[in-house]
């Protein structure tokens, strides 16, 4: 197996090996051996904050690895001379990538061979603090990106799947019940002063985030009484009202009217991200059928294009769910044909300076397209990389805001390795 990543890293020496391992681990996973799990525990703990990030549900974890498992690793060093890179914990006991413990340090290893040493971040003091109601503050806003991003869900269920729209690729219901299930105090809801307690006590300790993210699932009807803008734009409002320009305000919606763009983007706003998911036509209607009955591909792409006029089009960040066009039983049967369509759907967003992103996709089990863990193949992944990093260059568009500083070594986005083959900036 680790021969076989080197024979690609050969084959692609513009690609960074560490980006190579790090898409793999993301595709696939990773075990931990009880001492190294052990050890995890005394740092940040994973936080389940939206989706599960697994590729195993909890009931089916022996060691309870997801009461200790952290939310991320730093890779560094090792046999290939890694420059740090930080990479989203995804439990799978049967990846071949496995975390040991040896002499009171953490290795990662592939097939038995170390790949690279690993880091662990601190527990943040405010991780350690409850709110006045009893919650956790880890609970209402986790700290991901290594620190740089809190991340808010406000609305921890999405309504597609009530009508039997839930895309097929997510698993945001079901991580939340088994949560719930696994013992912890979470509500769907959370609220506006809830969150703003939580930032109160965070702003007081904390110089390590940078940025937060007001996201959750969609709202196809109401909730609470009110539409999606109305429910997600009170957020931002007055976080911004509180701490005015302390943090890059993020929000992640679907694709809103005109006039709901408006609202949000003078909510306080900066960055607004209608994530397309899926460039291919066919595979949008079948894998996101709510997205597609209920607004329509064609009618979301105005939307974005609208947005970018509202927003300017460097703050309109759409995601690619990058692999998930591969997913049988519908998607492409070929790399080459993946990479044909996501790098359509790339240059249509780039070369209108609209600044997409992607993330690797995970197989959850408790999703449709996860059940059987079969992702897409690393050569898909080592080519994305390259279509992605090329194509900002050809369009000349500097890294995504909200992100972070790009490039090896200084990257702290966690879930693909975008930002880790960008060329290397000042901080944004």
């Amino acid at each position: 197996m680790i021969s076989e990543i080197e024979k690609l890293a050969e084959r692609n020496p513009d690609i960074p090996i560490e980006a190579i391992f790090k898409e793999d681990i993301l595709r696939q996973g990773m075990a931990w051996s009880p001492e190294a799990l052990a050890a995890a525990s005394e740092f940040k703990r994973k936080a389940y904050f939206i989706f599960s990030f697994d590729m195993v549900p909890i009931s089916d974890m022996e060691r309870k690895e997801n009461l200790h498992a952290p939310e991320e690793a730093r890779l560094s060093g090792g046999p290939y001379r890694f420059n740090p890179i930080v990479v989203s914990v995804r439990l799978n006991p049967d990846s071949p990538y496995r975390v040991e413990a040896e002499e009171n340090s953490l290795t990662m290893q592939l097939d038995g061979s170390s790949v690279a040493n690993v880091e662990l971040q601190k527990t943040p003091e405010y991780y350690r603090k409850t709110l006045t109601n009893g919650k956790h503050v880890m609970d209402v806003a986790p700290a991901i990106e290594w620190g740089y991003l809190l991340y808010l869900t406000v609305f921890r269920l999405c309504q597609y799947p009530s009508a039997g729209e839930g895309c097929l690729y997510c698993d945001i219901n079901e991580n939340y019940r088994q949560q719930k299930n696994a013992g912890r105090s979470l509500s769907p809801v959370k609220s506006v002063e809830e969150i703003l307690e939580a930032l109160e006590i965070i702003a007081s300790v904390d110089n390590e985030s940078k940025a937060y993210t007001v996201t959750g699932g969609s709202i196809s009807g109401v909730l609470e009484g009110k539409s999606e803008i109305e429910f997600y734009a009170r957020y931002p409002e007055a976080i911004e009202r509180r701490f005015p320009g302390r943090w890059i305000s993020k929000v992640v919606a679907q694709a809103l009217p005109k006039d709901d763009v408006k609202k949000l983007k003078d909510s306080g706003a900066q960055i607004y991200h209608p994530n397309f998911e899926i460039w291919d036509a066919r595979l949008f209607d079948r894998y996101c059928p709510g997205k597609a009955r209920r607004v329509g591909r064609n009618e979301w792409l105005r939307r974005v294009l609208d947005a970018a006029e509202i927003f300017g089009p460097e703050n309109v960040i759409p995601n690619f769910v990058a692999g998930v066009e591969m997913a049988p039983p519908d998607g492409f049967d070929s790399v080459d044909a993946a990479i044909t369509s996501t790098a359509e759907g790339l240059e249509f967003f780039m070369s209108r300076n609209i600044s997409p992103r992607f993330t690797t996709w995970c197989p959850e089990p408790m999703s449709v397209l996860g059940k059987d863990r079969r992702g897409a193949p690393l050569e898909y992944y080592i080519r994305l990389l390259r279509v992605y990093r090329d194509m900002r260059a050809k369009y000349k568009l500097a890294s995504p805001r909200g992100y972070g500083e790009p490039g090896l070594g200084r990257a702290v986005f966690s879930v693909s390795s975008f930002m880790d083959v960008l060329p290397l900036e000042t901080t944004r």
